[in-house]
């Protein structure tokens, strides 16, 4: 049973946000919060698995209350919930660690969607959150950076993409941890990135994949 939390001060947005994920078996809402100062002091009581947390709330904002639980309780996963695409916001929320953006705009199969991936320590990004900030005007990299990877950094950049750990990418490549996180250490650098948030928007922007393979099209 997912444990979840959800900080939202419209109380129409919140209401409904719990009367759609009220159907799902596998989830149990714990935490109805108005404010990011009522949803640390319950979390302090009551510990929530995942968080769906308004950007912009009064008194202590989304971000406040982001830093907040990932510097308190940092096993706790942040899906951060927005109406506008801020870019500023959206890039000061990635620096400290949330792990999902979900427009309030979305589907109820979208937020389940981010709500399933972020529970199995994976990054969730809306579609067309990604396709409107990112894509045009945040990560979009030289294609220099790219081809600058070896195939073998190539590889572990699209298992990262996938939410892929790296114990779990050294057992798919008969790689011991150690030398994955090398691998990863070598790629990020080339492609100026510092997490794995940021490591898999540059993927996604840039078909990783889709170059990879290609070029093993082209060398068979």
């Amino acid at each position: 049973m997912i444990k979840l939390a959800i900080a939202d001060d419209h109380a129409l947005i919140r209401e409904g946000l719990i009367r759609i994920l009220s159907y799902e078996k596998n989830l149990q809402i714990v935490i109805e919060s108005d404010s990011g100062s009522d949803l640390i002091l319950k979390m302090e009581k009551c510990l929530p698995n995942i968080v769906l947390l308004d950007m912009n709330m009064e008194k202590v904002d989304g971000i406040q209350a982001l830093k907040m639980i990932k510097s308190t309780w940092p096993s706790v996963k942040v899906i951060m919930l927005t109406v506008e695409k801020q870019k500023r916001k959206i890039k000061e929320a990635l620096d400290f660690g949330a792990d999902g953006y979900v427009l309030k705009e979305s589907a109820g199969n979208e937020i389940t969607n981010a709500i399933t991936s972020v529970y199995e320590d994976k990054k969730y990004i809306d579609k067309t959150l990604l396709e409107t900030v990112f894509r045009e005007n945040y990560l979009v990299k030289d294609e220099d950076e790219l081809s600058s990877l070896s195939p073998r950094e190539l590889s572990i950049l699209i298992k990262i993409s996938e939410g892929m750990k790296n114990k779990q990418i050294g057992e798919s490549l008969f790689l011991s941890e150690k030398t994955v996180k090398n691998y990863v250490t070598s790629l990020f650098r080339k492609i100026k990135v510092k997490d794995r948030v940021h490591a898999t928007l540059f993927a996604i922007n840039n078909k990783a994949k889709e170059y990879f393979e290609e070029k093993n099209n082209k060398i068979s």
